[in-house]
């Protein structure tokens, strides 16, 4: 597969040259020894175990490079990423070109972002339905305008999401809807677990979708634990468990190994774990 050699980020490196602040997240062991990345491919993954703090590097990145969310909101604006915003501010980040496209999106952005939009859906419905009680006695030219707005509206969610709400679609495929609705060509797309929506066919279609955007000068970010995703074709890939940012092979990963040998014999692993 041949890849855009655009990247439009080119690294993060440390603000700090002395000790770091001893308060969370400076006091991860991935932060205390990180001394700088640079990134080679337009797909890279952070992997490891729970707790080795990919998910934290990641938004600290959103919130360095000024990311949106999936939902258009600054992640500036997240209560929950106050902190990460600190460490975010003494990190240097380095640029091709400066994007302001893309977004940064967690596996629970989806579903807050699809109650959203029935929320925004129902209110402009309910809108509609208070104008036509309300200009029922009116001209025919009075309605279409008093309409016009609400109309256009719900024309541009059906356009952008389709007919269906995602909430009302499998997880799996509203994500994917939301995924392409969202995307814009040379962008940067920060993305942590996006599996988790996903059966492994689906994650499969994650990986053509990939394939699309790559092609479109887009360069993606994502921490992940699914082996079916980590195999992207030319991706680098990092490995966190360790306290340090260490490339690794994809059959050198934990997760790939445990997977494999897992399911060339399921038996064996199920009599080793469960058989007193």
């Amino acid at each position: 597969m041949k890849y855009s050699d655009t990247i439009h980020l080119l690294g993060i490196n440390p603000k700090i040259t002395g000790t770091w602040p001893e308060e969370f997240p400076y006091n991860l062991p991935i932060i205390r020894h990180f001394s700088g990345l640079e990134f080679d491919s337009p797909v890279t993954f952070f992997v490891g175990e729970n707790g080795c703090g990919k998910s934290t590097f990641l938004e600290s990145i959103a919130c360095a490079a000024g990311s949106t969310t999936v939902g258009r909101e600054s992640v500036q604006q997240d209560k929950s990423l106050i902190k990460v915003r600190k460490l975010a501010k003494d990190f240097r980040l380095t640029w091709s070109k400066k994007t302001n496209r893309g977004f940064f999106m967690r596996a629970e952005d989806f579903i807050g972002f699809a109650r959203k939009m029935v929320d925004v859906r129902e209110d402009l419905q309910e809108n509609l339905r208070q104008v036509e009680e309300e200009y029922k006695d009116r001209s025919e030219t009075a309605r279409i305008f008093a309409r016009s707005a609400y109309l256009n509206e719900l024309g541009a969610m059906r356009r952008e999401y389709g007919d269906k709400d995602l909430d009302e679609r499998s997880h799996g495929e509203g994500f994917l809807t939301l995924f392409q609705a969202r995307f814009v060509p040379s962008g940067l797309y920060l993305m942590d677990e996006p599996e988790t929506p996903l059966s492994p066919m689906r994650q499969l279609a994650f990986l053509v979708l990939l394939e699309k955007m790559v092609k479109q000068k887009a360069q993606f970010i994502i921490a992940t634990h699914s082996p079916i995703i980590m195999a992207f074709p030319g991706a680098a890939i990092y490995n966190f468990d360790h306290g340090s940012m260490e490339k690794i092979a994809y059959d050198d990963i934990e997760h790939v190994r445990v997977t494999k040998s897992f399911l060339e014999n399921p038996a064996r692993y199920l009599h080793l774990l469960l058989d007193e």
